[in-house]
């Protein structure tokens, strides 16, 4: 029979970058006891974002940084920018990115590549407490 769990992480992040969360999120399968199923995060934040990507050579990270930024220069003339030069960039980062994610669990562990870590990507320029919503759907162990 398929169950259903929810959990919020919290995550304080230090400014422009990403935080690995794979971590919490094994750990949170693991204290529900979950089998196979899925498992979708999602961001609850509009200048914030969550991606799979390499784990192994910071300079992918570096690189997809810059990137982003080029794509959406905080110099860059907006018309939003009641919030400070960071935060339409920030949207714009969101959006080219993902606010959700889906993932696979087998056997109670999130079915990723060798190379790959779910991180939450902060796109403002100072430290935010980002909230992740989790929702495990699927059987049991």
């Amino acid at each position: 029979m398929l169950q259903q769990a929810q959990h919020r992480l919290i995550i304080d992040t230090k400014g422009p970058g990403y935080t690995d969360v794979t971590g919490a999120l094994a750990r949170w399968l693991q204290s529900i006891g979950a089998g196979d199923g899925l498992m979708t995060i999602f961001v609850r934040h509009t200048s914030a974002s969550l991606t799979i990507q390499e784990n192994a050579d910071p300079a992918v990270l570096r690189d997809l940084t810059e990137a982003l930024e080029r794509t959406a220069p905080r110099s860059g003339r907006y018309h939003h920018n009641l919030e400070g030069p960071d935060d339409m960039p920030a949207h714009i980062k969101s959006m080219l990115t993902s606010t959700s994610l889906g993932i696979p669990v087998v056997a109670g562990r999130g079915v990723l590549g060798t190379w790959q870590a779910v991180y939450l990507v902060e796109h403002r320029d100072r430290p935010h407490s980002r909230e992740i919503a989790l929702h495990y759907v699927g059987t049991r162990l």
